[in-house]
């Protein structure tokens, strides 16, 4: 397949889900579900490659894209000079080994979210791109281009909403039934998946509330409930208390069992709050900052002047995927800079380990933590992960997870 002039060709490492969205993403191809959208190919990207070891997804290729060529092996891929850039839709304890070996080999490399299972391999990545600064190493923050949370991260960094105090984040609308879980031998599995709700719905939330407060933890008390409420082995249910370097505080809440779900973030500032909910920011502006009203006021009941604004979120054209698609391939082609660096990946990782180790050990964690006091933890429920039986190997419809859940 010869290269299309102007365009990173990407390949594409794992064809379930995920993988089988970006092939349609790339290619304009239907939709294969009935009212699924797909959006529309970006600018400067095109399909290169496609690589699985099933032989199902093998056939399902050869017949929806003839034309694409098809590895068994990832590293085959690599060598074969029909790709620029290769994206990583794997299990996730396999986003680093890829990733590594191939910017090693002087390929761009997009890693699917999370960047890995253990921060101590996410710095494994980190230093191999550093050390490969001819390559493009980016990660599918997709959310950070989400017109909400981009407009509460440029609303907060700038300054005139004061510091902040407290950051709450109650995302429940993840709702997933037994099924979700018994549709693949990995899924929600320690030795498979290295965690559950942390690691598979919840690392763009991760990521954004320590970006758009600008700020991480530096300390964590969590409570992990494994399999509360299904047949699984790894947390479906979170509950996070956070406190950071400038004496704000924070709680993380997170579950796939709620039925109706929550989804509200709330971040309370010296000069107002902000909540996003029911896709509509809200801000309750003071006319005074709290810190000043709260020394000066005259009454011991006294409340600081507020008025309420409704926040105007601009419109942004595409799709969240496609914009990090294109701009890794703007940014090889040397058009743009990368938008999300893949170092980036780190944060989410280090804060899902933490609230896991939190959990594990009875208390709570100094960020940052003994990344091999962690892996010792890990490697204790991976010795004695349960092997799945009679899997029925299912891919469903993603398109209801690309929203601003």
């Amino acid at each position: 397949m010869e290269k299309t002039e102007g365009k990173i060709r990407y390949g594409l490492i794992g064809i379930g889900a995920q993988g089988g969205s970006y092939a349609r993403f790339l290619t304009n191809a239907p939709a294969p579900f009935p009212g699924m959208v797909c959006a529309p190919c970006p600018d400067n990207c095109a399909l290169g490659a496609l690589c699985d070891i099933d032989p199902e997804k093998e056939k399902m290729c050869k017949e929806q894209y003839p034309d694409v060529p098809f590895f068994k092996d990832w590293k085959d891929m690599i060598a074969s000079g029909t790709v620029d850039a290769i994206i990583t839709t794997v299990p996730h304890y396999l986003h680093h080994e890829i990733s590594i070996y191939a910017m090693e080999h002087g390929m761009n490399v997009l890693c699917e979210k999370p960047a890995g299972v253990r921060s101590k391999d996410v710095q494994k990545m980190i230093a191999c791109a550093k050390a490969h600064p001819e390559v493009s190493f980016g990660i599918m923050f997709n959310q950070r281009t989400n017109c909400v949370y981009r407009k509460m991260h440029e609303m907060v960094q700038s300054g005139k909403y004061g510091q902040i105090k407290r950051v709450n984040w109650i995302i429940t609308d993840w709702y997933r039934t037994q099924a979700y879980y018994n549709s693949g031998g990995w899924r929600a599995t320690w030795d498979g998946e290295g965690g559950g709700v942390l690691f598979n719905q919840c690392p763009h939330q991760l990521d954004l509330l320590q970006w758009i407060a600008g700020m991480k933890p530096e300390r964590v008390r969590a409570f992990c409930r494994f399999g509360k409420w299904h047949d699984i082995e790894v947390e479906d249910d979170v509950t996070a208390y956070m406190e950071f370097p400038n004496g704000a505080s924070g709680c993380f809440v997170t579950c796939t069992a709620d039925a109706p779900g929550t989804n509200r973030l709330e971040l309370t500032g010296t000069k107002g709050k902000l909540v996003y909910e029911n896709n509509v920011i809200t801000y309750w502006k003071l006319k005074t900052d709290e810190r000043e009203f709260c020394k000066t006021a005259p009454g011991g009941f006294d409340q600081p002047a507020c008025e309420t604004q409704t926040v105007e979120i601009p419109a942004v054209e595409g799709s969240e995927h496609n914009r990090v698609l294109n701009n890794v391939a703007n940014a090889i082609l040397g058009l743009e800079p990368l938008y999300i660096d893949g170092k980036e990946g780190i944060n989410g990782v280090a804060l899902a380990d933490a609230m896991l180790l939190s959990t594990w050990l009875d208390k709570t964690i100094e960020m940052p933590f003994d990344d091999d006091l962690y892996l010792a933890e890990l490697d204790k429920r991976r010795a004695t992960s349960r092997r799945k039986e009679n899997v029925n190997e299912k891919t469903f419809s993603l398109d209801n997870s690309f929203s601003n859940k």
